[in-house]
């Protein structure tokens, strides 16, 4: 099946939109949340719980996968869907966002990324044409361009070096890919610059992606900057086409950036968190450890449908977080997880029913109960 992207409904007062997206493993309803999976798994959670949980499609990492186990083991075990028995969409990022991080370990150059392994120290050079490679061979439902992702803060002409080769790299993975069954999204840097912004969004666009991500945000720059870029960039983006807001983020970062019209959402706020013990409820942010909840007989968030919300209590799961047990890890990220699914699931109804700005208003004056 090819993928296509159809707009269902909209908002009359803002660039929000209800949309479906369909991939060779399953239509996705958007706006969508995707969990993190970087190495072919969402920390902690069989498949099953992801799926209850009401997640659509999640996100793998293609820097991680191929340097362990490698990305030809998972192609000749069937495919990153099989490998991991996940049977529904997935998106791998290209890797540019990791590599970026090991800003001691790696080496820009015209043609990709030397760096060396964080497991052994091993050398690798990352091409555009790698990167579709790898993702070709993952089997991903949609690819993501290799880009260069750059730092906050960094000067205009610094940024304009970066965006040059990140839509270089972006003309390389067009010609690199070979798989028809699988989509390629390109990304929009330009880093804290408007002029770059609107330059980058231009120019990609007419390279004729399947779906268009903002990227280079959330690298520690103001939110403020994040949310006038989003607003700005988001809008500009091709009408029928997905735009996708990468690591975006908390709660009421993504209903302001659904307003900018972005459908698509990843980061490991709900996972991390959860493994550290804040859990996100409708009332509050819940720090499981604190002796407030050692008798508190209540679940988490008594309008949450999740396994750990019907079946536990606040008690509960402060013994089992204080006492380092494996089974606080699973509880606390099937209800954040959850919780997130709701809140897409809560964004989706509100845009059917034509009430959008309402909930808007509603969600970022209460910050979502956060």
């Amino acid at each position: 099946m090819s993928f296509s992207f159809q707009i269902i409904g909209k908002d009359t007062s803002s660039f929000a939109r209800l949309g479906e997206m369909t991939t060779a493993h399953g239509t996705v309803n958007t706006p969508a949340f995707m969990p993190v999976g970087t190495q072919g798994t969402v920390k902690s959670l069989l498949p099953e719980e992801i799926r209850k949980c009401g997640v659509q499609i999640i996100l793998g990492n293609t820097y991680h996968l191929y340097l362990r186990p490698g990305h030809e083991t998972i192609k000749k075990l069937g495919g990153l869907h099989r490998f991991m028995n996940w049977s529904y969409p997935i998106l791998t990022d290209s890797g540019g966002f990791q590599v970026y991080s090991l800003a001691q370990l790696r080496k820009i150059l015209p043609g990709g990324v030397m760096f060396r392994s964080h497991i052994d120290g091993s050398e690798h050079f990352l091409t555009p044409q790698k990167a579709i490679e790898v993702q070709e061979a993952l089997d991903a439902d949609i690819m993501m361009c290799l880009d260069d992702c750059t730092p906050y803060p960094a000067t205009h002409d610094e940024t304009q070096k970066s965006l040059e080769l990140t839509l270089k790299w972006a003309n390389l993975c067009l010609e690199a890919k070979n798989n028809s069954h699988q989509a390629l999204f390109g990304i929009i840097q330009g880093g804290a610059y408007p002029d770059l912004r609107k330059l980058a969004a231009r120019e990609t666009v007419k390279l004729g992606f399947n779906g268009y991500a903002l990227g280079g945000l959330s690298v520690g720059e103001p939110k403020i900057l994040m949310q006038e870029i989003t607003k700005s960039i988001a809008p500009e983006l091709p009408a029928d086409k997905p735009r996708y807001l990468m690591g975006v983020g908390t709660p009421e970062d993504i209903v302001f950036a659904v307003s900018c019209g972005a459908d698509l959402f990843d980061c490991v706020i709900p996972t991390r968190s959860a493994r550290h013990g804040l859990l996100f409820t409708n009332e509050e942010k819940i720090v499981i450890k604190n002796a407030r909840w050692r008798e508190s007989d209540i679940p988490l968030d008594e309008t949450c449908d999740c396994y750990t919300c019907k079946n536990f209590s606040r008690a509960y799961l402060r013994h089992l977080y204080v006492a380092g047990e494996i089974l606080a890890m699973i509880l606390n990220t099937i209800h954040n997880v959850r919780y997130y699914e709701r809140l897409m699931e809560r964004i989706r109804e509100a845009l059917k029913e034509k009430r959008f700005s309402q909930f808007k208003n509603e969600f970022l004056t209460n910050k979502g109960g956060n």
